[in-house]
């Protein structure tokens, strides 16, 4: 009967999700996504690196003033004894360094920033068209809206992408999110710089509470030339897993203490065979159409 009744709830999700207007549906969507930033909750997790050099995964703990981490595998072996201490220096580094603790501050508030401010264009930037219902999500597609005016270079950039969104239909929340760069994006006639089209990216989001939901895997690939022929070079691959609750609002120093914590209990996991390295490591993935 609790089957049947859930199976049918769902259906219904599905059902109006499929009859609201697509703008509308994003436009909540973005809204929810935009507050849960203000009032979310605080995790520890690990994240796996992909580099022109290979792999690094380290463990990271959040706090008020962003998170904090330390290098755990590298390439998928735990690291030796001259890696382990130059992971202990830095941390020591950063406990005793005020002035180290404010860069890292002021990045996180800039990175945070900047997240809002793209996901605020996506409600206006772009048209959408519907593509169905996936497993209780709605895929959208998108392409530039021709009516919208960029004011800033990262939205001009922004608002040159076509692709494919994903969204929760029961909890309206942003499921997966991926653009492809068609042309390339030119600023003062070339002169001031361009992104090369063919650029890509990647946002999965994932559950892990009743109410939150975290970053999962991003994937940002772009490339020109700006100002004085200094290349741009933005290239990022990044998973993340093992999210666990910590407790909220913590400092630096807190954040630190736990997440020593938690180095030495992954490290001793591995130690004993209850963890393998193998296993955590994930493989990269390809981009959009690809």
């Amino acid at each position: 009967m609790l089957t049947g009744f859930l199976a049918a709830s769902t259906g219904c999700w599905a059902l109006d999700a499929a009859r609201e207007d697509a703008g509308t549906l994003v436009r909540e969507t973005v809204y929810n996504e935009l507050h849960d930033h203000d009032r979310h909750g605080y995790w520890r997790y690990w994240v796996q690196q992909h580099t022109q050099n290979g792999t690094r995964m380290e463990e990271q703990v959040e706090t008020v003033d962003g998170p904090v981490g330390r290098l755990l595998l590298e390439n998928g072996q735990p690291l030796d004894e001259q890696g382990e201490q130059l992971e202990r220096s830095k941390l020591v580094t950063l406990r005793n360094s005020p002035s180290e603790q404010a860069n890292r501050r002021q990045a996180y508030h800039e990175d945070e920033q900047r997240i809002g401010r793209v996901l605020a264009l996506l409600p206006d930037a772009f048209t959408y068209q519907d593509a169905g219902i996936e497993n209780n999500r709605r895929h959208l597609r998108f392409v530039p809206n021709p009516k919208y005016s960029a004011h800033s270079m990262e939205a001009r950039v922004f608002h040159q992408l076509s692709g494919d969104l994903w969204i929760d239909v029961r909890m309206k929340r942003l499921h997966r999110l991926e653009g492809r760069l068609n042309d390339d994006v030119s600023f003062g006639y070339g002169m001031l710089g361009r992104v090369n089209k063919g650029g890509w990216f990647r946002l999965v989001r994932t559950q892990v509470a009743d109410n939150e939901w975290k970053t999962e895997r991003l994937e940002v690939h772009m490339s020109g030339k700006a100002l004085l022929l200094k290349t741009i070079d933005h290239d990022t691959s990044e998973v993340r897993g093992g999210f666990e609750a910590v407790p909220p609002a913590m400092t630096f120093q807190q954040g630190l203490k736990v997440l020593e914590q938690t180095v030495a209990a992954r490290q001793a996991a591995m130690a004993t065979g209850h963890v393998s390295p193998a296993a955590l490591v994930v493989e990269r993935t390809s981009g959009p159409g690809q």
